[in-house]
């Protein structure tokens, strides 16, 4: 069994015990999150798909960790005007744990 699932303004497919990376949700490490934005859900009495989301639908996750991703270094230059920028950026993340699919 498996769904589709759309969180931070991107869809990602799960299955049970899966471990994934998503944009900070809230929350501590060990505490449990509830995704209902269910777009696919697939197991044995076949696949459902929402319009946009599966009604009844939903995944619980549990959060292993919050960390930050690695640094993206964002350089801007402007030719022969002596204009230089740098600048750096580290999304926030959380590690997520799949612990029950319902549906």
């Amino acid at each position: 069994m498996y769904a589709v699932i759309r969180t931070g303004g991107k869809q990602y497919r799960v299955a049970k015990d899966d471990v994934i990376t998503v944009e900070r949700l809230p929350g501590d490490a060990g505490s449990a999150v509830t995704l209902d934005q269910v777009l696919m859900l697939s197991g044995d009495a076949g696949v459902r798909v929402g319009a946009p989301t599966v009604d009844g639908a939903s995944v619980t996750a549990e959060i292993v960790d919050q960390n930050r991703a690695d640094k993206v270094i964002i350089f801007k230059k402007r030719r022969r005007q002596k204009s230089r920028t740098k600048n750096g950026h580290r999304q926030l993340q959380s590690v997520l744990k799949i612990t029950a699919i319902n549906g």
